[in-house]
């Protein structure tokens, strides 16, 4: 149970003052909430961390104000100028001094009964904002904060500049901030005093009330110390989370599964190639995992095109052979439906019963597909979350595989493992998207690792040239060259639709664009937001030739496989991640064809992109690009959920992220080693980290599995 002293922390954001149902959808929108979270909390709002800090600490005399910069100055109210009737466009103005000089304020499009009772003649008032000159006296049009001295105290002298949205101003975040901060309890250390010390680091409450509350421009840095002690703790939160997952998944007994072998002949027999070294090796990790008297938990990462698919079709072979079943779980329905179809003609050569189940089996092809799953009558079901749906019953479900498995959470995985029989369920997650080993622990750590380092045979290397927008009609006219000789293209835009502020070309207007050029029988659009009938033709269409260039967003990312389709253009390709750069290349160069990918970009190029589109160039090793695009973008960007859809951090994605998180696996390990249970003093605080980062949830779950 949560203890009680977080109770305020985890209620809804309404609770604060001021906040009613228009300000808490315009914070739901603004605020990072984690995985399964829908309601913004008061906790959300302490995550939600300032940007820099505007500094108010200048106080002069009026006459020693510098122009153009933010003062809070102590004036006295001399006089009200309302504009002249019929002259509403004119600006209200309030003129005020001290000893030293004059200073007007200035009002547009002013309520007066309101200025007039923020401001009555006669009395003193603090003022903040910019100052400027005008003509020949100083100005401060619209001051950001009007007090009395007895409310002096309200007036932040270094505040805090959030993330915002539309409709949404910096006070109100502001104030709902400093109401969450106030709920702050005072919570016992989880952290070793010694460390605290050597780091010059605050507690956890200061910590977050410096962000939130600075008393220094430095403290709202990400190296400064208050960022830095949180962004520990939420590494250190990961890090132990993952290690009592593995820990408890560890000592709970699996069942040995361990085939005969005949269906992974069959299927080797009906394999166009050999099996490359790594993936041989890897089979060999997987079948050593199912014989041992444990349950399986691994992660098998490959580089795109290296041959996963066919890895985990072995596998699952292995949990037939023994008269079980295996499941394979996709992130998307046109994935789901990839998959099944490159694994259906091996599965009919070894006699293996496939199945298919995403949101779109409904009505009685649904319950006739339940009945024979849960009568044993399907050796391996595909599908997408429907899996996870209470009504869908195995017989005995020994595997499961899960693909990309960054776009599941653990409690996704460890719901699929309760299909199982009781016994226990092994688990291979795999990832096309290569991840540097320096980073694999932090959303992996509790998963053993098989990595496919090579490229099936036949496989060509692919050309791959960086090419200015404004060279776009020279790329179109050598596209129709290669259209001519048979090649199929895909076209990647990075948006839907237009959007105004927006120049990123959106896909539907390159759709009309290319079937302006080369008719509109011959080009195809696929995004997301289209009806999943509409995205499987143009798929089928596209799979099958009748299309020559397919239009679409990065729906196409990963998995897709037209082997035919030899040309990848990639538009703003400089608004993209490494990593996705280099999953998009990977749907080209899969057949005999030479394959090409061309990365459309926007000039001048900043330095980053530049070398970002000089790494395609250079290298079609994801593993090696992977490296890089840590080099350029850090860590927590690297793992970042626009990037990559992973989970984002919160705190952690700060410069020295690999220093902090081996440190932060170190300490993990230390802890369980000494207080596996976490029963004593530190271990019962560190049990209020986990609440408090939102990584209680997966032990939570994986007790129960």
């Amino acid at each position: 149970m949560r203890p009680n002293a977080l109770t305020p922390l985890f209620a809804s954001m309404q609770s604060l003052s001021g906040i009613g149902p228009r300000l808490i959808l315009l914070l739901k929108k603004c605020v990072n909430l984690p995985a399964g979270v829908s309601e913004p909390r008061v906790l959300d709002l302490l995550w939600h961390l300032p940007t820099g800090v505007i500094d108010r600490r200048a106080e002069p005399k009026v006459a020693e104000a510098v122009p153009g910069s933010i003062a809070t100055l102590k004036v006295r109210v001399l006089k009200h100028k309302a504009p002249p009737r019929g002259k509403s466009r004119a600006p209200y103005k309030v003129l005020t001094e001290d000893d030293s000089g004059r200073l007007e304020l200035v009002f547009f499009h002013a309520e007066r009964k309101f200025i007039e009772r923020q401001l009555p003649i006669g009395e003193e008032r603090y003022v903040s904002g910019r100052v400027e000159s005008y003509a020949d006296h100083l100005q401060m049009s619209h001051p950001d904060y009007i007090v009395a001295p007895e409310a002096r105290d309200d007036l932040p002298l270094l505040e805090p500049v959030y993330p915002l949205t539309a409709g949404l101003s910096g006070k109100v975040v502001q104030k709902a901030t400093r109401q969450a901060v106030d709920l702050l309890p005072d919570f016992a250390e989880w952290e070793e005093t010694a460390w605290l010390k050597a780091r010059g680091w605050p507690n956890f409450t200061d910590a977050l009330k410096r962000l939130h509350k600075p008393v220094d421009a430095g403290d709202v840095s990400p190296g400064g110390p208050p960022w830095q002690r949180l962004a520990y703790d939420e590494l250190l939160a990961g890090q132990l989370a993952l290690a009592l997952v593995r820990q408890s998944f560890k000592s709970r007994p699996g069942r040995v599964v361990k085939g005969d072998g005949r269906i992974r002949a069959a299927i080797a027999d009906a394999l166009p190639f050999a099996l490359t070294g790594s993936q041989r090796t890897a089979m060999l990790e997987i079948e050593a995992d199912m014989n041992a008297p444990r349950r399986m938990l691994r992660l098998l990462q490959g580089d795109v095109g290296s041959g996963k698919t066919v890895v985990a079709l072995l596998a699952m072979a292995i949990a037939v052979e023994c008269g079980a079943q295996a499941a394979f779980m996709a992130p998307t329905e046109v994935l789901a439906r990839q998959h099944l179809e490159t694994i259906a003609p091996l599965a009919e050569k070894a006699n293996l019963r496939i199945g298919l189940l995403t949101g779109r089996e409904k009505g009685k092809i649904r319950q006739d597909l339940l009945a024979r799953l849960a009568a044993g009558e399907i050796d391996i079901l595909i599908g997408t979350h429907a899996l996870f749906q209470a009504d869908v019953i195995f017989k005995d479900l020994a595997f499961a595989v899960i693909d990309e498995q960054h776009r599941f959470g653990v409690h996704q995985r460890l719901s699929l493992q309760s299909k199982g029989n009781g016994s226990g369920t092994d688990v291979l997650v795999m990832t096309a998207t290569p991840i540097p080993r320096t980073l694999v622990m932090t959303h992996y750590g509790d998963l053993d690792v098989s990595r496919l380092s090579e490229k099936p045979p036949g496989r060509k290397p692919i050309v791959t040239r960086k090419i200015p927008t404004d060279a776009i009609e020279k790329l179109i006219e050598r596209l129709r060259v290669q259209l001519a000789e048979g090649a199929q293209i895909y076209w990647v835009c990075p948006l839907i639709e237009s959007s105004e502020k927006s120049e990123l070309a959106a896909a539907e207007e390159r759709h009309a664009h290319l079937s302006q050029i080369f008719g509109k029988e011959n080009v195809g659009l696929l995004h997301g937001a289209m009806a999943d009938k509409a995205k499987d033709a143009a798929m089928e269409a596209f799979a099958q030739g009748q299309l020559k260039i397919l239009v679409a967003t990065t729906v196409i990312e990963v998995g897709v496989n037209v082997p035919n389709a030899n040309i990848m253009v990639i538009e703003h390709a400089e608004r993209f991640g490494l990593a996705q750069l280099h999953q998009l290349r990977g749907r080209v160069g899969r057949g005999t064809r030479e394959s090409f990918c061309m990365l459309l970009y926007k000039a001048p190029l900043g330095e980053t992109a530049r070398q970002r589109l000089q790494m395609m160039e250079d290298s079609e090793d994801g593993f090696l690009i992977a490296e890089k695009d840590l080099e350029l973008r850090g860590g927590g960007e690297v793992l970042g959920a626009r990037q990559s859809g992973m989970p984002e951090f919160r705190m952690a994605g700060v410069a020295n992220f690999e220093e902090l998180l081996a440190a932060a696996r170190d300490d993990a390990r230390l802890v369980l080693t000494n207080d596996p249970k976490l029963a004593g003093p530190r271990g019962e605080a560190l049990r209020t980290l986990l609440y408090l980062f939102d990584c209680d949830e997966a032990v939570r779950l994986f007790r129960a599995a």
